[in-house]
Parts: C-alpha cells; sequence; structure tokens
C-alpha cells in the first residue's frame, strides 16, 4: 500500500480505503458475505490472490476480524468497529453514483453472476411469512445451464439453488438480464417493469403483493437520478486538515 506522505487525516484514510476493490470488499462483507468465496462472488473480476492480499491488510489495518469457522477448517470474515464504522461512506458511494453517474449498462457491466448475489444478499426472505416459499427465477436470455434460480425462503432464511429443490413453485419470475439488473439497482421501478412486460409475475395475488417488500430495494436504488444542469457554485463547507 503506497502512502500520500501527508499528516492529513484524509490522505491516512485515503491510504487505506481509495485503494482498487477495497470500499467493494467492505461493502459485501457489510452486506452480510462472511465466508471467502461469498465474498469473490462479490468482485468477480478480482483474483482470489489479491482478495486474500486484501483482506490481510484490512484485518491488519484492525478493520476485518478473521473467525474460525465451528470445524475449525476454514475462515469467516467480519467487521470490526473500525470497519463497521465505513459502511455509510460506501452507502454515500452508491447514493453519489445512483445520482449522477452515467445510467447506460456497458456489455461488460451485464454480469449475471453479480445480480444473482446481488439479490441473494438483499432480498427479504421473510416478506412472504415464515412457511416455506419457492420463488423460480427464469432469466431468459440466458443459456439453458444459466437461466433458472430458484430463491427458497423458509423461517427468515434464504437458499438460493442452481437446480429444483422440489416441492411447489409459490412465484414465478421471469425477465431479461439487462431488464433485471435495471429493476435492481433502481433505473426502472419494479411497478413500472410489471406494468410494460420487461418483468413478469405469476403466482397468487396475496404473494404478488408482497413482491416490492421482498425485492426490497436499497435506498441506493431509490435514489431518484439527477438531472445535469449548468455548473453551479457549491455551498459546502470547507474541508480542514483536522
Amino acid at each position: 500500500m503506497k502512502g500520500y506522505g501527508q499528516f492529513c487525516p484524509i490522505a491516512k484514510a485515503a491510504e487505506i480505503f481509495c485503494e482498487r476493490w477495497t470500499a467493494l470488499v467492505i461493502r459485501n462483507l457489510g452486506a452480510g458475505a462472511e465466508r471467502f468465496n461469498d465474498i469473490h462472488r462479490g468482485v468477480p473480476h478480482m483474483s482470489a490472490t489479491l482478495l486474500t492480499r486484501r483482506l490481510r491488510l484490512l484485518e491488519a489495518e484492525g478493520l476485518v476480524a478473521r473467525r474460525r469457522t465451528a470445524t475449525g477448517k476454514t475462515w469467516t470474515y467480519h467487521l470490526t468497529e473500525a470497519g463497521a464504522e465505513f459502511l455509510p461512506l460506501v452507502g454515500a458511494l452508491g447514493v453519489w453514483g445512483r445520482r449522477w453517474t452515467r445510467r447506460e449498462l456497458k456489455d461488460g457491466e451485464i454480469d449475471l453472476g453479480l445480480l444473482i448475489w446481488g439479490l441473494e444478499y438483499s432480498v427479504d426472505p421473510k416478506a412472504f411469512g415464515p412457511r416455506r416459499r419457492v420463488i423460480h427465477l427464469d432469466v431468459t436470455d440466458q443459456p439453458e445451464g444459466k437461466r433458472f434460480y430458484w430463491f427458497v425462503c423458509e423461517a427468515g432464511e434464504l437458499d438460493v439453488c442452481v437446480s429444483d429443490p422440489g416441492g411447489e413453485t409459490d412465484l414465478f419470475l421471469s425477465a431479461a438480464l439487462p431488464d433485471l439488473i435495471r429493476v435492481y439497482r433502481g433505473d426502472v421501478s419494479l411497478a413500472a417493469a410489471l406494468e410494460d412486460g420487461r418483468l413478469v409475475a405469476d403466482g397468487a395475488p396475496n404473494l404478488l403483493l408482497r413482491l416490492p417488500r421482498w425485492f426490497n430495494s436499497s435506498p441506493v436504488a431509490k435514489t431518484p437520478q439527477a438531472l445535469r444542469g449548468p455548473a453551479r457554485r457549491s455551498e459546502s463547507a470547507p474541508i480542514t486538515l483536522g
């Protein structure tokens, strides 16, 4: 990790948090990913070797704590108080990105694995009540082997399956991957996607009514996009060196 050679607290914090991937690793930990593979699924373009080094660095800086699992054979990773204190800043990055960055998707950003990972850590498994409910997702523009996913919600817990878990399907959803991403990140509201057919939902009326709660859109996704206009002078207070 390269330093800025400054005593300024902003510079000292930036030495840690402005390293590439670090904010996303902390985002993943804050979302609830604890095992190495689950953290890695949220940063699929980051090499496993680099993720290992970054977790070790964050542990050395006191931002991440590593704990042995019950079997003693593997580790889980958790934010410390210092690491968790950075989460509002990660959220602020998301809000700014939602308001000000471009909205169109590039080919390399249409990532099925990242979408499924995001849904796994954001949907509300309690939305349909405590009894077992199965939501079957058909990503219509994907090849057969990557097209179907089952979200099993039971007693407030969620399991994501890539093969039919058996039993009755309670809710069926289908959409193309780009449209699912647009709904997930808030470019298109769930209601609008259902109304114009970009997202198809089929199930009992009482479950369809709870679908918005299940999707559990984040505050970032609900942030309205800013309308760009002439540059205006900022009225923000000046930042001092501390």
